[in-house]
């Protein structure tokens, strides 16, 4: 099979030689083969695990996304990856990185909110005059 893991502004990965592909949904975890009928699944944040016959087993920290299956190619399109070969180390990272970008997104819908009240009180300020 052919992986290809797609970020918002770039590609992060193209493997070739993939053999089998786990990813993680809300439903749980399925595995891909080969042969397997196409296919379209939402993933939840967690590790995707694919191996290929030149690298072994490789480990890829996604976040939201969706994975499409059609033919010998798969599509990954998530907005935010990062690889590893140790879980363990993995698993931190992942945490540490979704857990920051929780407390950006936060600290943003605060300022947007901001912006959209200032601008509703400006506009009935002049709906007024």
């Amino acid at each position: 099979m052919r992986l290809k893991v797609l970020l918002p502004f770039r590609v992060f990965i193209v493997k070739e030689d993939v053999i089998r592909i786990v990813a993680e949904t809300s439903q749980g975890s399925f595995g891909l083969l080969p042969h397997r009928l196409d296919c379209v699944a939402v993933l939840a944040p967690g590790i995707l695990t694919y191996e290929s016959e030149s690298e072994g087993e490789v480990y890829v920290a996604v976040d939201e996304g969706v994975l499409v299956k059609t033919g010998p190619e798969v599509l990954v399109s998530v907005r935010n990856a990062f690889g590893g070969s140790e879980l363990g180390t993995m698993r931190a990272a992942v945490e540490r990185e979704f857990r920051d970008l929780d407390e950006r997104e936060i600290g943003m819908r605060s300022v947007l909110a901001r912006l959209e009240s200032g601008f509703v009180r400006r506009f009935m300020e002049f709906h007024h005059e």
